[in-house]
């Protein structure tokens, strides 16, 4: 469960959950948007991370899972399937259990999603631990 903590604001709880979740990898994406558009970066702290991700019912593993599975779905997210999947693992999935949500979306987002996501599974699994 996400510990809430007394006056801070979405941007605080974002920031700090996006360190928790992501680590170096969503400080990367934050930064890259620093030159072209500041203001979403501010955006994505607070929303995702400040609102969603910390709301109480799902843990962050179960909130990597659904992440994982929704961005395999769709097809069209690799660089942001590789930074989940990255979250994944340091929210403590393990690699089979993302392997499993991947091969999941055959059933429902078909085989290319499924065949794709789990190319995207092995170049982070590839980078090592």
């Amino acid at each position: 469960m996400i510990r809430m903590i007394p006056g801070e604001t979405r941007l605080e709880r974002g920031k700090r959950l996006l360190d928790q979740i992501d680590g170096a990898a969503g400080h990367a994406v934050i930064e890259s948007l620093a030159g072209i558009a500041p203001d979403f970066a501010d955006l994505l702290f607070e929303f995702p991370f400040g609102d969603i991700y910390a709301r109480p019912g799902l843990g962050l593993r179960e909130r990597e899972i659904a992440t994982i599975a929704a961005l395999c779905a769709m097809g069209t997210a690799r660089p942001q399937l590789e930074v989940h999947i990255r979250a994944g693992l340091n929210v403590g999935l393990r690699r089979s259990e993302i392997t499993e949500v991947l091969i999941q979306m055959a059933v429902y987002a078909g085989f290319p999603a499924a065949l794709n996501g789990l190319a995207a599974a092995r170049a982070v699994f590839a980078e090592g631990p």
